[in-house]
């Protein structure tokens, strides 16, 4: 359903570390990059690359989408927790702490602003973990 996802970034380096540090505990790496955009996957499949980090292509402004949100799935739970810090520590911002969300579902949910203002959610179905 989906090709791929791109967000943009008016600070390409900033936000580029950013995403290099999150990543890499999801096992994503830097896999495709234009000069202009950047794209990450999964390093056995660098023809593959799903997300995308960009300065406009109409040169104005990038600004993060009201109500929108990509969300990543995470192995563990302690992977779950080291990505939110991680993602702090790489200039994301709060947007809610790890940990269950909804009383009818054990999945955990933590959420982040990239440097850019993108909300972004990070998830754990595998709570026995």
């Amino acid at each position: 359903m989906i090709g791929y996802l791109m967000v943009g970034t008016n600070d390409l380096a900033g936000s580029l570390a950013f995403y290099d540090a999150v990543f890499a505990l999801l096992g994503y790496r830097q896999t495709d990059d234009s000069g202009r955009y950047v794209g990450y996957g999964l390093p056995d499949k660098p023809e593959e690359s799903l997300f995308y980090v960009t300065g406009p292509y109409d040169r104005q402004p990038a600004t993060a989408g009201n109500g929108t949100m990509i969300a990543f799935p995470t192995p563990t739970l302690e992977t779950l927790n080291e990505v939110y810090q991680i993602a702090l520590k790489s200039g994301g911002t709060d947007e809610g702490a790890p940990g269950p969300r909804l009383d009818d579902s054990p999945t955990h949910y933590a959420y982040v602003r990239d440097p850019a203002g993108n909300k972004l959610a990070f998830y754990c179905d595998n709570v026995e973990s």
